[in-house]
């Protein structure tokens, strides 16, 4: 009777180190995850945020979790003291690539808010990684009661968490990006902006990906664009070298969302 107890004793305490192992390589690898998600996050360039910050037709609020952008007059004060025009009824919520921080995506949409009144959010997703926010859409628009059409994107992997949230959008914007979910059988309108010179997210790759759009989806490639053109945060690794200005890519970016604004009847 004891060898049977010695061996139900020996096996339980196998089973116990075991898992104990376990739990210890989980949390190393947690850790180093959170650590890899830390380091290397590009930040946004000084010059153009900076732009936005000083822009008066820009009403700028930001937290841990959004960066909004509005449009108005910072200096003007209005009954309600906000200054938001209440024909502001278009929104976009917008999420970043892979640890690129917020910032460096205003000034690129900033002329979403001067020209078109859109209201635009743009998401901090938690460490940096947009496809490990859980979050919908309404967790977003709150704060914007007036807007009563939004609009969704993202650039990179910012796109692919986009995608999975368009059913619930007026329309979906890709930057550099491409869908993961199959959403060929909605209705949602789709404008997909890829860059000639991406080294990253190729023409190629969106383009074998265009199947899980819907079949009325807009494809437009902008002549010397980069990976990295789609928003102010530098070079990026592995990247092609871009040949576009700021201010072409600005006017072909905003553009290309007025058309698709105007076709889907938005705002």
């Amino acid at each position: 009777m004891s060898r049977p107890r010695t061996a139900r004793r020996w096996i339980l305490r196998v089973l116990l180190a075991l898992a104990s192992l376990v739990a210890v390589l989980a949390l190393v690898a947690g850790i180093g995850f959170v650590t890899w998600a830390k380091l290397g996050v590009m930040g946004a360039e000084t010059e153009p945020w900076e732009a936005v910050r000083g822009d008066p037709g820009i009403l700028v609020e930001e937290d841990a979790t959004t960066l909004v952008l509005r449009p108005g007059d910072a200096t003007a004060s209005t009954p309600e003291g906000t200054g938001i025009p209440a024909e502001s009824t278009l929104g976009l919520v917008f999420f970043p690539g892979a640890k690129v921080d917020a910032e460096a995506y205003a000034a690129r949409l900033s002329h979403l808010v001067t020209e078109q009144d859109v209201t635009v959010v743009i998401v901090k997703p938690l460490l940096h990684l947009a496809l490990l926010d859980p979050r919908g859409l309404d967790a977003f628009t709150g704060t914007s009661p007036a807007v009563t059409s939004w609009m969704v994107g993202g650039h990179s992997m910012g796109g692919v968490r986009a995608c999975a949230l368009a059913p619930d959008a007026s329309a979906l914007l890709l930057f550099a990006s491409y869908c993961a979910d199959d959403i060929s059988a909605s209705d949602v309108p789709v404008l997909s902006l890829a860059g000639s010179e991406d080294e990253l997210s190729t023409p190629a790759k969106i383009q074998g990906a265009r199947h899980l759009l819907p079949a009325d989806a807009q494809m437009v490639e902008i002549a010397g664009a980069s990976h990295a053109s789609f928003g102010d945060y530098g070079p990026q690794e592995g990247d092609g070298t871009p040949t576009i200005d700021d201010g072409t890519m600005d006017a072909e970016v905003t553009g290309r969302i007025a058309e698709l604004v105007a076709e889907a009847g938005l705002g």
